[in-house]
């Protein structure tokens, strides 16, 4: 099947607009949509993540409202934004709906490189490479994580920590913060020292972890001192959106 050709430019991506000077030549829409496209493709969103926006984001509590607003608030301040963010809370709550529907934004209304990465995969992908039979480096993984104007680091903590995940990952983020890099973080765990709320003493009492104990203290001190926490609560969405569509 023959792709279409574009019936404002003809694929030229320029057209020609009468001025009081005369005709002048501007990028045509095609041009910049094609452009959102090929952030979006470089982004590397999970197919399932991919349709994630700030408006099909369902609110249904007060923490959800806020850290939509904070999340909109980050769009709308880059670049001037200095901070990343630290969505913190439970499975299922929407963490990495609002980190997604961030960068899904950020492409589509400011042209910003964004990259999605999960943790655990990239811990993965990174020990890959040291196999004999590996066509890919180190550097070849974490090109993208180092470049991109803002990286998604989604999971944070879902791999337990060694000497060597804890450096790995505090080398990444280190050279993000140095290059003035913004990132934005999803985890399930939290610090004891952060509770305030009756919600917040529940979670803990099924969750022996916390953030500290799954990617240590150097690490979790420098991604509080370049990143804004917001706290998202509620019940587990995933857990009751598939138990209403079992049949019996």
């Amino acid at each position: 099947m023959a792709e279409k050709v574009c019936t404002e430019c003809q694929d030229t991506g320029w057209v020609l607009e009468e001025s009081s000077s005369g005709a002048v030549a501007k990028r045509c829409k095609c041009y910049k949509d094609q452009q959102i496209q090929n952030l979006l493709d470089q982004a590397n969103i999970p197919r399932r993540y991919r349709s994630c926006t700030f408006s099909n984001f369902e609110i249904h509590d007060d923490s959800h409202k806020h850290a939509t607003k904070i999340a909109k608030k980050f769009v709308e301040n880059f670049p001037a934004q200095d901070v990343g963010l630290l969505f913190q809370g439970p499975c299922g709550v929407g963490k990495t709906h609002l980190a997604v529907a961030t960068i899904n934004e950020l492409v589509k209304k400011k042209n910003v490189p964004c990259y999605f990465c999960d943790f655990r995969e990239l811990i993965r992908n990174i020990q890959s490479t040291y196999t004999p039979d590996s066509h890919l480096t180190e550097s070849n993984i974490l090109e993208p994580v180092f470049q991109k104007d803002v990286l998604v680091l989604d999971e944070l903590g879902a791999k337990r920590t060694t000497a060597w995940v804890e450096e790995t990952v505090f080398y990444i983020i280190n050279n993000r913060y140095n290059n003035k890099k913004l990132t934005v973080f999803t985890s399930n765990y939290i610090d004891s020292e952060e509770e305030e709320e009756d919600t917040r003493e529940s979670y803990y009492k099924k969750s022996d972890d916390t953030l500290v104990d799954r990617i240590g203290i150097r690490l979790r001190s420098r991604i509080y001192e370049m990143c804004k926490i917001v706290n998202v609560w509620g019940e587990d969405y995933r857990k009751k959106v598939k138990q209403a569509g079992y049949r019996f």
